[in-house]
């Protein structure tokens, strides 16, 4: 099977790079496919990661993003292309990032199997957080961009209530629900000697600035470190594209401050190092996006999770098992009390780590890959059996081929 992977992709840094490089390593695990990535642009003496077929064949942010993906897809000629997608990958502002949503359709449209796996809806996005203005003009054109992403052959999305709204409210087929997944093959159990030694390391981690904020994080790192001396608070990540010199101001207020540790951009290789030796991951989050892709990487860890209550979190941790502590949204104190709790709790802290280390087992990304290639598969038997099935079906003013035959042989009589 021939696939055409569209998606951000390291070295780039835009949105879903890693989960896009994560699929593309199990894809290539397997000898019976051919993989060939549709990426976006990078600097030209960027070096490319060797082992993968890559072609930048689009840019953020560009009018012609369509026209170049078709074109890519015509000459590679693939049996599907799967699009790995946010609303905004093809661009911020809002008429790119429109025009490149309808190239799934445009896809579909040439006669090639297409996917799409989209990791949010425009219906849930808080757009006050995400610094939107014209929020009404926003939603109108989301509503028909998501239509847009329907018309592709088949859509998954990774929150069964995405899956509900996407069927109930916008009559969309072929809809699937299926996990974020962790972003490894086999995960390690938690080695609990690194954590809280010599002290907690309290880790937050993501692309900060919009719905992801660090002044409530920072008002409840003040109250528990009063309490906790063998606490540190370590921010991993680095700026949100849309909001630079966020993570810098934040930085700004705390100081020299030493039991404030701020990381920057974390590169691949040393996430398991920063996440291995985290007492706690805290999501200290205005509103969501879809799964958290952070959530799964603490899973992947074994690493307890304290979260700001938000319906989508909880669809999360029901669905796949996770174990997260809420605490009210907005309220800094009652977070500080939850990561208190936690910390005097080691037995809690075992309990929570475990928890999410059995739930990562569950999905790892081999498992949710080949989910995805099942039904790719079964696509492809479906369409080589095409042509036998439109000669089944034939209209009903046809006369069948057996009646046929009957008008056409001689009758046969004893007596001639």
């Amino acid at each position: 099977m021939k696939i055409c992977l569209v998606t951000a992709f390291p070295p780039s840094r835009r949105g879903l790079n890693e989960y896009g490089y994560h699929i593309a390593r199990e894809l290539q695990a397997d000898s019976l496919l051919s993989v060939t990535v549709l990426a976006d642009e990078i600097a030209p003496e960027t070096a490319e990661l060797p082992e993968f077929d890559v072609q930048r064949c689009w840019r953020f942010n560009d009018l012609w993003n369509a026209p170049r993906l078709l074109k890519a897809v015509r000459d590679i000629k693939p049996d599907v292309v799967w699009f790995n997608l946010l609303f905004s990958t093809f661009g911020k502002d809002p008429l790119p990032a429109f025009n490149g949503l309808a190239t799934p359709a445009l896809t579909r449209m040439t006669g090639v199997y297409t996917h799409v796996t989209l990791h949010h809806l425009m219906d849930n996005i808080d757009l006050s957080h995400a610094g939107v203005r014209a929020q009404r003009i926003y939603r109108a054109a989301g509503s028909i961009a998501t239509r847009m992403l329907l018309a592709a052959n088949s859509v998954s999305v990774l929150l069964p209530a995405y899956r509900r709204t996407l069927m109930e409210k916008y009559r969309g087929e072929n809809v699937h629900f299926r996990s974020h997944g962790i972003l490894s093959a086999r995960p390690e159990y938690p080695n609990f000697e690194l954590r809280g030694n010599p002290v907690h390391r309290i880790l937050a981690f993501g692309k900060w600035g919009t719905y992801k904020r660090l002044e409530q994080l920072i008002d409840a790192f003040r109250i528990f470190s009063a309490q906790l001396p063998n606490v540190k608070l370590v921010i991993g990540g680095e700026n949100h594209p849309t909001t630079p010199g966020y993570v810098e101001s934040i930085a700004a207020q705390v100081g020299d401050n030493d039991r404030v540790e701020f990381t920057g951009y974390v590169p691949e290789e040393e996430l398991q190092q920063l996440f291995a030796s985290a007492t706690v991951l805290v999501m200290p989050y205005s509103s969501a996006t879809g799964s958290s892709g952070v959530a799964h990487l603490a899973c992947q860890y074994g690493v307890p999770i304290i979260c700001a209550d938000i319906d989508d979190f909880r669809d999360m941790a029901n669905d796949e098992g996770l174990a997260i502590e809420f605490y009210r949204r907005g309220k800094p104190e009652h977070l500080a009390e939850k990561i208190i709790e936690l910390v005097q709790s080691p037995e809690r802290q075992h309990e929570m780590a475990e928890a999410n280390f059995y739930a990562a087992l569950r999905m790892t990304m081999p498992q949710i890959i080949r989910r995805y290639l099942r039904s790719f598969d079964v696509h492809q038997r479906a369409k080589a059996l095409e042509p036998i099935s439109r000669f089944r079906r034939l209209p009903a003013w046809i006369p069948s081929r057996s009646a046929i035959f009957r008008a056409a042989a001689p009758r046969w009589s004893p007596w001639m």
